[in-house]
């Protein structure tokens, strides 16, 4: 089946600004743009600008076995929503995923949901316990995409090592959690003036750099590509910028709400704020931000962590940590910071980006590429409502707030993913 996507526009088009064009994909391939061909569905993509659809390297799904929070349904469609057509799946989960037959079903499952497409990651260890290491290849075979002990860390150097090797054997990233458990201890924020002021125990940001800094040690005597997740402090952003310098083949990611917020928000109390690795200073955030324009920082991720309104209402020290936000990520950047990185910049942080980081063909929307693809609205400003989330976790620090840059569709393989019902009134 032929399908047309009328009424879009390219990012940085040749055509120049408020150019429309179509474009024709069939049997989930792109074959071009303003084709004279018929077409058996066509699609209006409102003025919006068309992207290759979103990857997501870092969003915690929670099945099995914790679909009281998320579920394969409701955490895809909240992707696609987002404009996602990839999900990579953290695999801490009830049991965890480090068995092949448990990679496979989650992979058949998902295709038959028809939202983004989810590559699941594996265990490094079996059970994330860091004592064994899992059938790296036999993982590897059933469709996992990349190891980690997200939910973790990595305590035994040893252990790290031997999943380094083998993992670069098979061609194959290693993400980690990079914080050092014993200096976190208890900590349930950024350790600093804000902690000491609420009397909380804190979570000091040597936590954070002595762990990326042992384990950026551990890619340069591998040789094994590293990917840190969620950085979210200046100091470790400094350690990757060295290890880069020596051609240590290290990349790493940051989280909107690590850019977006900072420990000052914990003076509500409110556990919604509640992260891991923590929330830190503006000072920290804007480091990040400067990460992202020189290239120290890989790409942009979520770590959606999706919890119940139950688990996240109780106090500081006994809510769970996470914030959900893959619905938000892209307009939230978009939002914040157009002005500085720019639009064609912030589309690539969330794809070809991402892409790179796993070694994946860089997302493209030109003849022959899959028919993966999102259309932007950049226009018209929405306001971040958590009732309308496909997500179980209706509750977000940006809510109330407007943004522009929404995804009114998605396409992935071909196949509508999602698209937004209505457009309202800009000033709405």
């Amino acid at each position: 089946m032929i399908t047309r996507l009328q009424n879009v526009k390219r990012l940085g088009a040749e055509l120049g600004a408020g150019a429309l064009e179509t474009l024709f994909f069939e049997d989930g391939v792109i074959l071009g743009w303003n084709l004279d061909r018929q077409a058996d569905q066509t699609l209006d993509g409102r003025g919006g600008t068309v992207v290759p659809a979103l990857i997501e390297l870092h969003a915690h799904l929670r099945e099995p076995g914790q679909e009281e929070k998320e579920d394969l349904e409701s955490g895809l469609a909240a992707a696609a929503a987002g404009g996602y057509g990839t999900v990579v799946s953290m695999p801490n989960t009830a049991p965890v995923v480090d068995d092949p037959a448990l990679v496979r079903s989650l992979i058949a499952k998902a295709e038959g949901l028809g939202y983004a497409r989810l590559r699941p990651a594996a265990a490094l260890t079996k059970g994330q316990k860091g004592e064994q290491l899992a059938e790296l290849a036999l993982l590897k075979e059933a469709g996992a995409v990349t190891f980690t002990d997200d939910g973790r860390t990595n305590e035994d150097a040893r252990m790290l090592r031997l999943g380094l090797e083998y993992a670069h054997s098979l061609g194959l990233v290693v993400s980690v959690h990079a914080e050092d458990a014993t200096l976190r201890a208890d900590g349930v924020m950024n350790e600093g003036a804000v902690s000491e002021s609420l009397g909380l125990p804190g979570n000091p940001v040597a936590a954070e750099a002595a762990r990326v800094a042992r384990d950026v040690e551990l890619a340069r005597l591998t040789g094994a590509r590293l990917h840190i997740q969620h950085l979210s402090s200046a100091r470790a952003l400094e350690i990757v910028r060295r290890a880069k310098a020596d051609g240590i083949v290290v990349t790493c990611e940051v989280c909107p709400h690590h850019l977006t917020l900072t420990d000052e928000a914990l003076r509500s109390f409110d556990a919604m704020y509640k992260v891991a690795p923590p929330l830190r200073t503006q000072a920290d955030a804007e480091a990040l931000l400067e990460g992202l324009r020189d290239g120290t920082v890989d790409c942009l991720a979520t770590d959606h962590a999706p919890h119940t309104s139950a688990e996240k209402e109780r106090d500081l020290l006994q809510a769970p940590f996470g914030i959900p936000s893959i619905e938000v990520a892209f307009p939230l950047m978009y939002t914040r910071f157009a002005d500085v990185l720019g639009p064609a910049k912030i589309v690539e942080l969330f794809t070809s980006a991402p892409a790179r980081v796993m070694g994946w063909t860089l997302p493209s929307l030109e003849e022959g590429a899959p028919a993966d693809l999102t259309v932007l609205d950049f226009e018209t400003e929405r306001e971040v409502k958590v009732s309308e989330f496909k997500s179980k976790a209706r509750f977000s620090p940006w809510a109330g707030e407007k943004l522009r840059g929404w995804p009114v569709l998605t396409v992935v393989g071909g196949r509508v993913a999602f698209e937004r019902a209505s457009r309202p009134d800009t000033n709405s």
